[in-house]
C-alpha cells in the first residue's frame, strides 16, 4: 500500500540493556568490591583510633598557644614509663587536682636536675633548652624556681605559658617537690583536632639529652578513613553513573522512527 514500509529497529546486543541496568557485570563486582573494602578501611580506621586514642577538651589556658583553653585534642593512651622529655602528657594527681585530668609538658625525667634560667632558657642537666612552642617574645625565665632533682619515676612538668600555670613550680613545698609519678600519666598529646591545629611540633630542644618520642599511629588512622571514605562514595556512584551513560549512549545509538 503505496510502496512505503517503516523500518523497526531491533534491539541491538544485551549490552546496551546491561548498561542501562547499572554497567557491566565486571563494573558492578569491582563497584561492590570498593564499598565493601571501603566500609572495612573507614570503620578499621575508626575503631583502631577508638582504641589507641582519647578525646580531651582542654579546660585552662595553661598551655597555651600549643593548645588553648577549650581545644579538643587527641592522646594517645601509653604507658607512664614511656614518657620522655618533651611530651605533652595527660595525668591524675591528687595534690594538684582533685578527680580531674591535668594536661602538662614533661620537662625533666627522674635523675634529672632542672632549673630556671640561664639567660632566659630552662635549664635541664646543665644544658639550656630551646622552647619554640613558648608564646612567641615570652622567656622561660618568668619562672624562676631552685634547682630540683627529679627522683626516679617521676617527673618534672610545665605549662607553655610560664606566667600562668600551674604546674610543677607552684608545688615545689610539697613533699615531692612538684614531681608527679610516671604512673599518674594515662596519656600523650598527639594532635589538636579542634580547632583543626595538627599535631603538635616536635620539642626538639631536648634532643640533646636523649631520644624524643615518636608519634602515634593517628596520620596513618587518617589516611585509612578518608581512603575508606572515597573508595565507599566511588564504588555507590558507579552503578547511577553507568546507568546515565548506557541510556545516554542508547539515545544516541537509536534510528530514527519511519526510517526508509
Amino acid at each position: 500500500m503505496g510502496g512505503e514500509s517503516t523500518t523497526r529497529t531491533a534491539p541491538r546486543s544485551g549490552s546496551t540493556g546491561m548498561a542501562q541496568a547499572g554497567g557491566s557485570r565486571v563494573g558492578q563486582r569491582l563497584s561492590g568490591l570498593a564499598v565493601a573494602l571501603g566500609l572495612v578501611l573507614f570503620l578499621g580506621g575508626f575503631g583502631w583510633g577508638a582504641l589507641v586514642y582519647r578525646p580531651y577538651t582542654v579546660p585552662t589556658s595553661s598551655m597555651t598557644p600549643t593548645i588553648d583553653i577549650g581545644d579538643r585534642v587527641l592522646a594517645q593512651r601509653v604507658d607512664g614509663g614511656d614518657v620522655k622529655r618533651g611530651d605533652v602528657v595527660v595525668f591524675r594527681d591528687k595534690n594538684w587536682v582533685a578527680n580531674a585530668n591535668v594536661v602538662k609538658r614533661v620537662v625533666a625525667v627522674g635523675g634529672d636536675t632542672v632549673s630556671c634560667c640561664t639567660d632566659g632558657k630552662l635549664t635541664v642537666n646543665g644544658k639550656q633548652i630551646d622552647e619554640p612552642y613558648l608564646p612567641k617574645g615570652s622567656l622561660a625565665e618568668i619562672k624562676n624556681f631552685p634547682t630540683v632533682t627529679v627522683p626516679k619515676g617521676r617527673l618534672f612538668l610545665l605549662g607553655d605559658e610560664r606566667q600562668g600555670s600551674l604546674d610543677s613550680t607552684a608545688h615545689l613545698t610539697d613533699a615531692a617537690r612538684g614531681t608527679v609519678s610516671r604512673d599518674a600519666v594515662s596519656a600523650r598529646v598527639d594532635t589538636v583536632v579542634w580547632p583543626m591545629k595538627g599535631m603538635l611540633k616536635r620539642p626538639t630542644g631536648f634532643q640533646t639529652l636523649g631520644a624524643l618520642s615518636q608519634p602515634g599511629p593517628i596520620k596513618t588512622i587518617k589516611i585509612l578513613i578518608v581512603a575508606g571514605a572515597v573508595l565507599v562514595l566511588a564504588g555507590g556512584a558507579y552503578g547511577p553513573i553507568a546507568k546515565r551513560l548506557g541510556r545516554s549512549r542508547a539515545r544516541s545509538g537509536a534510528e530514527p522512527a519511519g526510517a526508509r
